[in-house]
């Protein structure tokens, strides 16, 4: 076989990072290979994501967003490779070591984890009493203002999390993820189970939070709508690797079946044709 056909079988890659100088990566992930038995998932995978930026990782069934973003929050541990997070190799972390890294990231997981058995309030001062440095009135305080963050009134305070709407349940468990004023905001799937109306709504207090913060933010999703809303950059599995990843315009010529398939698709051309119109729409009001 001749190296010009080899090459033509290799598959396109694209790694583009952001345009303007943002300084070392956030998170630095290297050579990482992620093992289930015999299964390999990840192989030899890199990817970086930089400060301010919204990164979203998208993929097919199997190819490991989560686990890759669980690898991310140390809460799972790659086979082989490195997971640096602000400069530390998590995947080597101590118990106690990582637990005091925690306290610079939030995570809101899918389905919201709130505590079924604490208030809202309770929910959202939980990281904070866990520091057991902050008096309970310095409490108090931070969560009625991270609740007025997410547009959550204080009269839900002492609400249990089975008498909220699923909206609601996502703005209490984001609250609770910035409780303790993370530099790095995961999010898995955050508008899965909301209605068009409240995911919109919810895209928006991101984007919000996300510029008024200046958080750095890697994303979960397979709602295309919330992805070309928010993303900076797009990173695509497939293929036990990062595929591509960049603008989402850069992100679409790359010729490869999985992203003709998810992005060009029925629901892609849709999503596609919301994001010219909003753009327009944003174009025109300012």
């Amino acid at each position: 076989m001749t190296d010009t056909t080899q090459q033509q079988r290799q598959p396109q890659r694209l790694n583009m990072q952001p345009e303007e100088d943002v300084g070392p990566p956030v998170v630095q992930i290297r050579n990482l290979w992620t093992r289930f038995g015999r299964t390999v998932v990840h192989q030899d995978l890199n990817l970086d994501i930089y400060a301010g930026e919204i990164l979203t990782i998208v993929g097919g069934s199997g190819t490991g967003k989560t686990v890759l973003l669980r690898q991310m929050l140390g809460l799972e541990r790659p086979s082989k490779g490195c997971v640096r997070v602000f400069g530390k190799d998590i995947s080597a972390a101590e118990p106690e070591d990582l637990q005091r890294m925690r306290n610079h990231w939030g995570m809101l997981f899918q389905q919201g984890a709130l505590y079924s058995a604490l208030t809202v309030f309770d929910n959202i001062a939980l990281p904070m009493r866990e520091l057991h440095a902050l008096p309970e009135d310095v409490i108090r305080d931070a969560v009625l203002l991270k609740m007025n963050m997410v547009g959550l009134g204080p009269e839900h305070a002492s609400k249990m999390p089975a008498d909220l709407s699923g909206g609601m349940v996502k703005r209490a468990a984001l609250a609770r993820a910035l409780a303790l004023e993370p530099q790095l905001l995961f999010l898995d799937e955050p508008t899965a189970g909301l209605d068009p109306d409240l995911s919109d709504a919810f895209v928006s207090l991101i984007q919000t939070l996300h510029r008024e913060l200046k958080l750095t933010v890697v994303m979960v999703t397979h709602d295309l709508d919330t992805l070309f809303a928010l993303s900076s950059r797009i990173a695509v599995l497939a293929e036990k690797h990062v595929l591509a990843v960049g603008p989402s315009c850069d992100v679409l010529r790359v010729d490869h079946p999985f992203i003709k398939h998810f992005f060009l698709g029925p629901r892609g051309q849709r999503a596609l044709e919301v994001l010219v119109e909003r753009n327009a729409q944003n174009d025109s009001e300012s």
